[in-house]
This record gives C-alpha cells, sequence and structure tokens, in this order.
C-alpha cells in the first residue's frame, strides 16, 4: 500500500469518531496518532468533558477489544495485572488476566489510586506483558492505554511519579467546548447516543499493518539534530529542574511520524516535531522555583525553546 492509502483511512477512521466527540478535532487527531504510534495517552481535565466517550469511540471505530476501570484507593494491582488463583479439579495455578488484557484500556482517574497500583500499571505500559508468579503473560497487540486524571489538588488525588509520567507518549487535555460545540452535543443526545453511530471501519490486524508503516517513515538526519536539539534546550534551560529524557526525544520522533504520514508524507518535516513537541514534553519537565516565581509554565518555556532553535531547510534528501 502506498502512503495516500493509508492517509486516507486515517481521515476515515478521524471523520468516524467525530460522531461522537465534537469540537474537539485536533485532541481525535493527537489520540489516534499515539494509538497508531504505540504510545499511551494521559488526559488531564475536569470531569464531564468526553473523555470516557473519545476512549469508547475509538474503541468502536477500530474494533478493539477495550475495557475500562474508574481507580478508587481501594483497587489493588492485581485487579489491574491479573492473579493466579488455584483449580482444585487440576491440582494446578491458573492465570485470570486483570482488567487491562485488551487492546485499548482506559484508566479513569488514574490518580485517585495507590502508587503500588500506579506501578503495576505502569510495567504494563512499558513492557507490554506482566509476571505473576513467576510466568511472564504477554498483552495482545495493538496495546494502548489511555488514562484520565483529575487536576492536581482534586480531593483525594496522587500525583503520579515522574517514572510513570513518562512513559505517556502524550498529555493532552480536552477542555469545554465552544458554544456552538456545546449546542451541537445537546443536540446529538437529544433522543439518542452518538456512539451507536460509531461503526468499526479498521481491526487490530490493520492498525498493526500500519503502525509498521509508520515506523519505517524517512527521518533525515537533520530532523533527528533538530530534535535533540530541542530536547537538549530542556536540559539547560535556566528555568527548567529537570529535562526531556531520551525516552521523550523517542516519542517524539516517533510520533512526528505518525504526523507525516496522516498529513500525506512519507518523510518528517521540522514543522510535525514543532506541532506536537508541547503536547510529548510538557508532562516531562519539573519547573524549578525561578519558573514560579516568573510566572512561567511549561508550555511557555517549550513555546520559547522551539522559537530559539534553529530550523533545519526542508529539503529532504532521501538519497
Amino acid at each position: 500500500m502506498d502512503n495516500t492509502y493509508y492517509t486516507n483511512q486515517i481521515s476515515t477512521i478521524i471523520n468516524e469518531v467525530k460522531k461522537a466527540v465534537i469540537g474537539k478535532d485536533a485532541i481525535i487527531i493527537k489520540v489516534l496518532l499515539a494509538i497508531l504510534c504505540k504510545g499511551h495517552v494521559l488526559i488531564e481535565d475536569i470531569p464531564g468533558v468526553g473523555k470516557t466517550t473519545l476512549a469508547l469511540a475509538f474503541s468502536k471505530a477500530l474494533s478493539l477489544e477495550h475495557n475500562r476501570m474508574q481507580f478508587t484507593p481501594d483497587v489493588l494491582p492485581s485487579d489491574v495485572t491479573g492473579f493466579s488463583i488455584y483449580n482444585k479439579n487440576t491440582g494446578k495455578f491458573e492465570f485470570r488476566p486483570g482488567v487491562a488484557f485488551c487492546n485499548l484500556f482506559l484508566a479513569d482517574e488514574i490518580n485517585r489510586t495507590s502508587s503500588k497500583t500506579q506501578s503495576a500499571l505502569l510495567e504494563l505500559m512499558e513492557e507490554k506483558n506482566i509476571t505473576v508468579d513467576g510466568s511472564t503473560y504477554k498483552l495482545p497487540e495493538p496495546y494502548t492505554v489511555i488514562a484520565t486524571q483529575n487536576p492536581i489538588g482534586s480531593a483525594g488525588t496522587h500525583n503520579l511519579p515522574d517514572s510513570q509520567l513518562d512513559r505517556f507518549m502524550i498529555k493532552l487535555s480536552m477542555g469545554y467546548p465552544d458554544f456552538r460545540g456545546e449546542v451541537s452535543i445537546l443536540k446529538s443526545k437529544h433522543s439518542a447516543n452518538p456512539l451507536d453511530d460509531v461503526k468499526p471501519i479498521a481491526d487490530s490486524s490493520f492498525i498493526l499493518e500500519l503502525q509498521d508503516y509508520i515506523s519505517n517513515v524517512y527521518v533525515d538526519d537533520r530532523i533527528y539534530e533538530y530534535m535533540v536539539a530541542i530536547s537538549a534546550s530542556t536540559r539547560n534551560h535556566p528555568l527548567i529542574k529537570l529535562g526531556v529524557s531520551p525516552r521523550g526525544t523517542l516519542a517524539l520522533m516517533q510520533i512526528s511520524k505518525g504526523i507525516a504520514v496522516a498529513a500525506g508524507r512519507d518523510y518528517v518535516i521540522p514543522d510535525d516535531i514543532s506541532y506536537i513537541c508541547p503536547d510529548v514534553f510538557e508532562h516531562r519537565l519539573i519547573l524549578n522555583s525561578k519558573a514560579k516565581l516568573s510566572e512561567m509554565s511549561a508550555s511557555d518555556i517549550i513555546e520559547d525553546i522551539i522559537k530559539k532553535v534553529p530550523v533545519p531547510g526542508i529539503n529532504i534528501n532521501k538519497g
């Protein structure tokens, strides 16, 4: 298949999800790109803005097996990963998969559960498998976690550890719909559920095929250097205590390739990087006290860095 075919398929998936998620086109595109680039998504927002609807719409459009768990302080790691239980008929222990064993796992309000349970999910996200009682069990493919968290400081929340935040390819915020968007939501749900209109138009085998295609998109040496230059600037910035790790730079490269395919190209350009960089880097930065005194946010700093790092020419030579 050529690039045009995959670009058209991506557009078709986006249009299908838009039937249920109104007025959030940029969020839909970014979540789909994360799925297609084998990444995980963290959505920080208040309740009721459509985070669960978004995940369910993708699971239907992509024909992916999905599970949802509402994280609370009493959720145990074994609820997520699974556990072994003794079968008296066979005289052996049998593994019972946890709720996270699916293609698309919606972890709702992840920052309300204990650190131990968060760590259990961390292994699943990073390793794509889990070890229970000495045996390793592989997760189905494709596999994506869409986690939601309440804004920091909300009642009953616990900050996610930096190591787990780093496992999320992108962090997004849906926000309130605009005036016309909210009117459209009311009309669409007047007598039916818009999710019922979302039809399956792809399946797991196609997603795996598209993931493989995206992984082979061309990246010029100057583009590699551009990404590293941006990452290095976060590590030397006077307002940043802890900059972006190489894992963050790798995530930027992976999703930039997805953006290229969605835009109809088989190579990455600087605009792909500057477009998605804030969503990839913001949650990975730890600011120092000077930033707080200066009233500078992580997104402000990233925007400033992107403006200052020299942009390479876009005359891509694949030879």
